[in-house]
């Protein structure tokens, strides 16, 4: 017998959400393959079989575990895990018997009113699309399962459909309400001039051989700031601060496929931090991430590229103290003292901070300073 222990995926969660069985309890399963998937505040991972034999939960599907738990047993023949501990099967009575994610609830359970049995599967779906229980009655089936309300709900009588959360969404709101649950976060905005800066993207682009734009320029820059300020690259422990001993900038990425949040690792010149972003632009489209590059963020930088975006106010992600949001550049009129009318582009460029470590004297002289080292 071997246990399948929840392995620690990230370093910013305590616990992880079990958001889908892939092999079936009781079933056999060979070495490497992917039984389960657990969804952290950055990712869905799945986990994989070490060993060949017959798979048994021991988590519950939808239920929080934590890192070093077990999650499920494999044995070398099909047993079921009672009071968290393998049995042989013969010693089981049948009551006890675990059943298939979809199988529903012994006849038993059947109302005397003649209402279908609904399974779980079924009834969760049925939560998600707004499809009641007399529909589902209606159709006559003395069990529903959930391919019966996935075709209810395509049918032309069906209620509207609601549009079911993804996993990277569900880990977003986490994060959300987690750092607007525990994080008091001030915000400061200040305007930058960044037409030089895209007059020297062009020139940059040809020497690294790689696209470089605006967000790898402020990657660059912010990283430069960290011996300077070291507080922004920190992380609050109860009552303490923890500096990071070096920069890493998470970018953040949503191309369609859900937000994600890489990280630059590797700050040491342009063109490694260009490779990097290039990389993260290609596996955002997919959503083909390595846990790697979604851990280990100290500072972050939110991209807003709509034309029409002229300021935003990120949220400071949990582990983090700062994060800064650029605007999509804007063309700006100056009229000049002498009358004189001339054009510039600008930018807005925001730091949302934690205020228990950071105070807006701080955000405005990080602000200043990396203005500076843009120019």
């Amino acid at each position: 017998m071997a246990d399948i222990r929840v392995p620690k995926l990230n370093n910013n969660d305590t616990e992880y959400l079990v958001v889908e069985w892939l092999v079936e309890d009781g079933k056999p399963v060979q070495a490497g393959d992917p039984v389960a998937v657990l969804e952290t505040s950055k990712a869905a991972d799945e986990l994989e079989a070490a060993e060949p034999g017959h798979l048994h939960h021991v988590a519950g599907l939808n239920t929080w575990i934590a890192p070093g738990a077990v999650l499920a047993r494999i044995t070398p023949e099909a047993v079921l895990a009672s009071a968290g501990a393998p049995v042989t099967a013969g010693a089981v009575p049948a009551s006890a018997s675990a059943a298939p994610p979809d199988t529903p609830a012994a006849p038993a359970d059947v109302p005397a009113t003649g209402a279908p049995v609904i399974t779980d599967p079924a009834r969760a779906l049925m939560d998600a699309l707004g499809v009641t229980v007399a529909q589902v009655t209606a159709l006559g089936l003395p069990i529903v399962r959930r391919g019966d309300v996935e075709r209810l709900a395509g049918s032309a009588g069906a209620p509207p459909a609601t549009h079911p959360l993804s996993r990277v969404q569900r880990a977003v709101a986490r994060a959300v309400t987690t750092s607007h649950g525990t994080i008091p976060a001030a915000y400061t905005v200040v305007k930058f001039d960044v037409g030089p800066l895209l007059a020297r993207t062009r020139g940059l682009s040809r020497e690294v051989r790689r696209p470089v734009g605006l967000a790898e320029l402020f990657v660059q820059a912010v990283a430069a700031l960290h011996p300077a300020f070291p507080l922004f690259f920190a992380s609050v422990d109860g009552d303490r601060a923890r500096p990071a001993e070096a920069p890493r900038v998470g970018v953040t990425f949503d191309l369609g496929q859900g937000l994600y949040v890489p990280v630059v690792h590797d700050t040491g010149s342009l063109r490694e931090i260009a490779d990097t972003l290039m990389r993260y632009r290609l596996a955002a489209t997919e959503g083909d991430f390595r846990e790697r590059d979604l851990t280990g963020a100290n500072i972050a930088i939110t991209l807003h590229t709509d034309a029409d975006v002229i300021l935003a106010i990120p949220f400071v992600f949990p582990g983090t103290v700062c994060a800064l949001a650029i605007t999509s550049p804007q063309p700006e009129v100056v009229l000049g003292a002498d009358g004189a009318v001339t054009t510039r582009t600008v930018a807005n460029i925001g730091l949302a901070y934690d205020h228990r470590l950071i105070n807006g004297r701080d955000a405005a002289l990080f602000l200043a300073a990396l203005r500076m080292e843009l120019h």
